[in-house]
């Protein structure tokens, strides 16, 4: 059997803290690559190391009088694959008053390569450090007209159960994602699973922790496994063009006028930047959503080609083929969340 290092998480802890969402990322991570293989009698194999971290290292005061503790100082992390900002659970003006030193420890983390994420009112943490002016995030509805009030610069998108954000800078490769709050967080913890350990893990620990992944809209991160961190931001605006318009009808021609560079320019600095041609993304962002249908439910595959942007279903099915050496039929009865 393969070894897979595991992926190093580190979960913000601090006074304050909502206990069931600093319990239930613990829990999630630590238990992915685990749960799983003990049902079928596999080898164990954890994905991902995960550690609470505080101030000074000392235990954790939860907002429902649970003491939780630490296991290191947030002080002397010095990097990590994933940083984690679970839900305040009291008031958010007074948590965040008494945790101006861990602010800074959020931005130091933040310019590494690690990818940052909040759950609820803790993208108030992320919005206070600075990390999402300019940026789309969200929180929880009842938080919505503070958020609004106290950051103006950030795009808050409350409607969204999950929103993801790409670094425009070259000396911070991650991404900032929020989950609304609530259920939300595990739409969240799934996504970032699948961008760790790819889809077919995720899909596990969707079956083995019982959790329905058909809320909301997924249309915003379906790129998760694709949009590779680079810094030509040419070619991100065009990925992103794409992302957003992929049922489409879309022309390589039309997305190199529109970023002002030959189509043959604009093929070398995409196989550069992501190793694939402008049309092999396309075709990568349509199969990716067509995946994620598929999995959620019941789906026809005629209206499966539609919805990701193929008029001929057999040059759709042919693709598809391609790309998972299975039928979309094939592909849904395998990895479908409803069949365990």
């Amino acid at each position: 059997m393969p070894y897979f290092k595991p992926f190093n998480v580190i979960i913000v802890g601090f006074d304050g803290v909502l206990g069931s969402a600093l319990t239930g990322a613990l829990d999630l991570f630590s238990f992915t690559g685990v749960s799983w293989q003990r049902f079928l009698d596999e080898t164990v194999e954890p994905r991902f190391k995960v550690q609470i971290a505080s101030l000074g290292g000392v235990d954790i005061r939860c907002s429902n009088r649970l003491i939780m503790q630490a296991h290191c100082d947030i002080r002397q992390v010095t990097d990590c694959d994933l940083l984690l900002i679970p839900t305040i659970g009291d008031s958010i003006d007074k948590v965040l008053s008494q945790n101006a030193e861990l602010l800074v420890h959020i931005k130091r983390l933040a310019s590494t390569k690690a990818d940052i994420a909040s759950n609820c009112s803790g993208a108030f943490f992320l919005a206070k450090a600075g990390l999402l002016d300019g940026k789309v995030a969200t929180t929880h509805w009842g938080y919505a007209n503070k958020f609004k009030a106290d950051f103006p610069l950030v795009d808050l998108q409350e409607n969204q159960f999950v929103t993801q954000s790409k670094s425009q800078s070259q000396e911070q490769s991650g991404n900032i994602f929020c989950a609304a709050g609530g259920s939300a967080f595990y739409d969240l913890g799934l996504l970032l699973i699948e961008r760790y350990c790819g889809r077919e893990i995720s899909t596990q620990v969707a079956k083995t922790q019982i959790i329905d992944s058909k809320r909301g809209n997924q249309n915003s991160y379906t790129n998760v496994t694709l949009h590779k961190p680079h810094a030509d931001q040419l070619v991100q605006q065009v990925q992103e063009f794409i992302e957003e318009n992929f049922r489409q009808v879309i022309q390589v021609s039309h997305l190199a006028a529109m970023v002002n560079v030959t189509p043959r320019t604009l093929n070398r600095r995409f196989q550069a930047a992501v190793t694939m041609r402008p049309i092999e993304y396309i075709q990568a962002v349509r199969i990716e959503q067509a995946k994620r249908l598929l999995e959620l439910g019941d789906v026809t595959i005629k209206s499966l080609a539609c919805q990701v942007g193929y008029d001929d279903i057999s040059s759709f099915t042919r693709l598809f083929k391609r790309a998972t050496e299975l039928t979309p039929k094939e592909y849904q009865e395998k990895f479908s969340r409803l069949a365990i």
